[in-house]
């Protein structure tokens, strides 16, 4: 599968954004599909991951929780990543990613990656 992500974009806080990532390929449904970011000189981190088979969602840290939404479409091959609420420090390169497994937090467990989305809140 290979993963094209998209939707960032420059916003100001309080506002919200939808994030995309197409899959291609046909085992979309196979696949957990996961969103990690990376802020300027931080490591990148988990954000959200959907469970494919199963429609389960995890979400880290506690300070996305409530504010962002992971969700799919099957028909088109698409997971999203609905952000509102959003703050400064959510500013960061959004990257999606996939594996057959169930996958985790840990960017070590996903093997697909996409090319990343710039999101940028401004105060």
């Amino acid at each position: 599968v290979q993963l094209q992500a998209s939707g960032g974009g420059l916003v100001q806080a309080g506002g919200s954004l939808r994030l995309s990532c197409e899959a291609s390929g046909r085992t979309f449904s196979s696949y957990t599909m996961a969103w990690f970011r990376q802020a300027p000189g931080k490591e990148r981190e988990f954000v959200a991951r959907i469970i494919l088979w199963s429609g389960v969602t995890t979400y880290e840290p506690d300070s996305v929780k409530g504010r962002f939404t992971i969700s799919r479409d099957d028909a088109k091959s698409t997971v999203y990543l609905q952000m509102n609420s959003l703050k400064p420090e959510d500013t960061a390169v959004y990257f999606c990613a996939a594996t057959r497994s169930r996958g985790s937090t840990i960017v070590s467990s996903y093997d697909v990656w996409g090319q990343g989305t710039l999101v940028t809140v401004s105060s």
